[in-house]
């Protein structure tokens, strides 16, 4: 027998058994790891920023150096962790000195114990929570480690036109200033880190007589590596270069070879998407079905195109994307589109202290235009995940185009919805018998009477064919469409299989409305997003059916036709900010506090956006076999502020990434083609609200105008050190680990950075702000200053006017004082008023907390 005492031994031994088998049993993680030192692109004795428009000179880099920093990352893995225990997956050397790893959980626990007896400024303890346990300890084991500043886990990455050119007036304003869009965006090369790209679609063609290469492009340094589906032709001069990232996604999920090439190919279809978006060759004619949608043109057609792909259909991780990053900016790349990000706020660090953000200021400080997508978490608010002010943060819109359909009823009624697919038969002069999905369920089947089988229309062996064929088909949106394991492709070949003249996916009274956008079905088909709309055609067809006793059908007479849905119509009162576009405030860390930032920035089209695809189509079964999808997300809206982006760098090669960002923030419009403030839509269907900053950022693009400014505001890299520095109860260890700068300069507040809006997530009392604008117009011109205040506050600025030649400087000073605390965010503007036209807009978000 054990002694009371031998028990209680025995029983903690047993927990901390238990404890360190779980750590144990952990799966594999992967660490992004930042070092000391400078990286190749840094060196100390060199400017840190490139305040004359030049982007960083691929040529200009040391080999003996990048191999020096490989070398150290080789040897401080040997010297702190056990051999055999991790693998080093990348070497970030040309915008950051770092690594990321990838760890073997057996081995970890030991050295891990190791680093928690020997390491001073290890404040960690064992973690006891099973799903945290090895990673913290193996963390915390590489943050001891001499030399090391900054490890983070990696979070995963996630993936986030016909009409638009003409939507943002492009035709008739940039590209005719530019010679036509055979020149617009010449010589200016965008990066992309997605999927990848589909390099036989006509989007990406190359055209001999319209001269590709220019003398420009002899400081890009790209590399066109090769693999299954992706020969050396590809790069054929519109795409000038296409590298593949992987490492990340090998070490933690088995790749399918059937759709994870191992090659720049888009196998997804969002790359080729976003490229053609921004860069895609214009007048491209959009066939999908047989039918004519249009011609397709990028926002800078003659940009060339340089491809990272760093996202796979199996898997994304932060760790391909950051060396994704790091790697196009080594290139030289003009402009950095990022249409995918982090999975989730980072879990231990400011939000803009994160490794994917200062990726993000090092490619800024590289002299890059870095523009990401805003998230498509909306409408809640601080659903943003761009977070930080050097990278633009694109939000999302709709367009005056959309595509309706409808469903024509034997009494006469039309219900409206959704489906880009041609008529039933007849045009909609032919009436078919119209027959609900469970009055359709064969009666002595085998198959279990769930809702994908009995109303969803997903499997053609529980409908009687004799009821559905030639007839049109009402499926219910249940259960299986709620969770995500039933499918529009599973109804079209349900449809297909058994003859249905068409099909109709109506709305369920226990689920609410859902959301439908129109997808191309090869098949007569309509979508009835409301319930409203249902519960229409739920009466009538319940009027004109007859049933016996027990509720079994004995005749159908409801008939119905599916009308064309395939037809653009136009609308007014545009835009609005889409649905999905996530809101801000900004925040600074993961509990959400509000940061003094304006997010997103900027309002671009995202809404029903036409442009090129992948016939494979991993992720999206339904578009499987076509060359174009219309697709909505802040993805979409990203490329359109690239392709613009890279128009204003054609036109202004001088121009800094924050002059090209101010000037689209600041001519930017917040109001819609009706006059009114631009609405957004709410999380019901239907729902619309007036926008404010935190919606849509400084307004709807306007490229055009973004041309002329007038007034730029510019930050350079030292700003964003000093912004950081001002940040509030931050440790100044944290951003040296991140930056490697020390906190020798600090902006007093965080509102001070330098750019084209001001918000205060705590103003008590009174604050200055500073300001300071420089005129980039080739005459003097004389700028009245007004204010609209935000509610609870008295704004007042000085001077209230001034004259500036060009390329001068003027200091704003704005004083706000609290008047009332009102508990939540207020908006209003600043609006500089030139005697030559121009308009510069500021936004306010102001939140008063007390008068004293």
């Amino acid at each position: 027998m054990l002694s009371m005492e031998e028990m209680a031994w025995f029983q903690a031994f047993l927990i901390i058994f238990v404890l360190f088998s779980a750590c144990f049993a952990e799966e594999r993680a992967l660490y992004l790891v930042m070092m000391e030192g400078d990286s190749v692109a840094f060196p100390s004795n060199t400017s840190p920023s490139h305040e004359d428009g030049r982007t960083l000179d691929p040529h200009n880099v040391s080999k003996s150096h990048a191999k020096r920093l490989v070398e150290s990352h080789n040897q401080l893995l040997q010297s702190t962790l056990e051999t055999g225990s991790y693998s080093k997956l990348y070497s970030f050397k040309h915008i950051v000195n770092g690594f990321a790893v990838h760890t073997t959980p057996s081995q970890v626990l030991s050295v891990s114990l190791h680093a928690y007896i020997i390491c001073e400024k290890m404040e960690q303890k064992i973690n006891t929570n099973h799903g945290n346990c090895n990673m913290v300890l193996q963390a915390e084991k590489l943050k001891c480690a001499p030399g090391v500043n900054l490890v983070e886990r990696d979070r995963g990455a996630r993936l986030m036109t016909t009409y638009t050119p003409k939507f943002l007036g492009l035709r008739k304003g940039v590209w005719t200033q530019e010679g036509g869009d055979r020149n617009a965006g010449e010589g200016i090369v965008i990066g992309f880190v997605d999927t990848g790209i589909n390099p036989t679609h006509p989007s990406f063609a190359y055209h001999p007589h319209l001269n590709p290469f220019t003398s420009k492009l002899s400081r890009f340094s790209g590399a066109c590596e090769t693999g299954p589906r992706f020969p050396l032709s590809s790069c054929n001069g519109k795409i000038i270069s296409a590298r593949f990232f992987s490492a990340g996604a090998q070490a933690i999920a088995t790749l399918n070879s059937s759709v994870d090439f191992l090659s720049p190919f888009d196998a997804v279809g969002h790359g080729s998407h976003v490229a053609s978006t921004a860069a895609g060759n214009a007048g491209v004619p959009v066939v999908v079905n047989g039918f004519f949608y249009g011609l397709a043109s990028g926002m800078a057609p003659r940009a060339q195109i340089a491809i990272y792909k760093a996202i796979y259909p199996t898997v994304g991780t932060l760790t391909d994307v950051v060396s994704a990053i790091d790697q196009a900016i080594a290139d030289g790349v003009d402009i950095l589109t990022l249409s995918i990000g982090p999975d989730e706020p980072p879990e231990d660090s400011p939000t803009f202290l994160n490794i994917f953000d200062i990726a993000m200021l090092f490619a800024r400080r590289a002299g890059v235009f870095v523009v990401q997508a805003a998230g498509n978490q909306g409408p809640g608010p601080s659903s943003v995940v761009s977070y930080s002010p050097w990278a633009v943060g694109a939000a999302a819109s709709s367009t005056d185009r959309n595509f309706p359909g409808s469903l024509i009823l034997g009494n006469g009624q039309k219900v409206g919805g959704v489906g880009l697919s041609g008529p039933s038969f007849g045009g909609g002069l032919f009436l078919y018998k119209l027959v609900l999905a469970t009055d359709a369920v064969k009666r002595n089947g085998t198959f279990p009477r769930t809702p994908p089988y009995i109303e969803e229309c997903q499997y053609p062996e529980a409908l009687d064919p004799n009821v559905v064929k030639h007839s049109i088909v009402i499926c219910i949106f249940s259960a299986g469409f709620l969770n995500g394991s039933s499918t529009l492709t599973a109804i079209i070949d349900t449809a297909e299989t058994l003859g249905f003249m068409g099909f109709v996916l109506v709305a369920n009274p226990n689920y609410g409305d859902f959301i439908a956008e129109p997808l191309p079905f090869d098949i007569s088909g309509i979508l009835i997003p409301t319930v409203a709309s249902a519960q229409v055609i739920s009466n009538y067809y319940e009027q004109k059916t007859y049933r016996d006793g027990k509720g079994l059908v004995t005749r159908f007479t409801a008939r119905a036709a599916i009308e064309e849905g395939r037809i653009a119509c136009f609308k007014d009162q545009v835009p609005t900010v889409s649905r999905f576009s996530s809101r801000g405030p900004d925040f600074i860390d993961v509990k959400r506090n509000p940061a003094d930032v304006l997010k997103p920035d900027i309002l671009a089209p995202g809404h029903q956006v036409w442009a090129a695809w992948s016939p494979i189509s991993a992720l999206e079964p339904i578009l499987m076999g076509y060359n174009f999808g219309l697709l909505s997300g802040t993805s979409m809206a990203t490329p359109h502020v690239a392709g613009i982006a890279a128009l204003l760098k054609q036109y202004n090669p001088s121009w800094t990434p924050s002059m090209i960002a101010s000037a689209m923030a600041t001519t930017a419009s917040k109001y819609d083609n009706d006059g009114d403030l631009i609405k957004a839509e709410g999380s019901s269907i239907g729902s619309l609200y007036p926008s404010t900053p935190f919606d849509f950022g400084s307004g709807l693009l306007s490229p055009k105008r973004a041309l002329h400014p007038g007034l730029v505001f510019s930050s350079e890299y030292e700003d964003y050190v000093g912004f950081l520095c001002s940040l509030p109860d931050i440790d100044p260890a944290m951003i040296r680990n991140a930056t490697g700068e020390w906190c020798n300069y600090s902006l007093g507040h965080p509102a001070n950075l330098n750019v084209p809006s001001i918000t205060i997530s705590s103003l008590i009392g009174s604050q200055l702000v500073q300001r300071t604008v420089k005129n980039v117009e080739s005459k003097a011109e004389t700028y009245l200053c007004s204010v609209l205040p935000p509610n609870g506050t008295v704004v007042n600025l000085y001077p209230p006017w001034f004259t500036i030649a060009p390329q001068e400087t003027q200091d704003l000073y704005i004083q706000f004082n609290v008047t009332e605390a009102i508990g939540e965010f207020s908006f209003g503007e600043i609006i500089l008023t030139g005697s030559l036209n121009h308009v510069v807009r500021i936004p306010l978000s102001i939140l008063p907390v007390s008068v004293f």
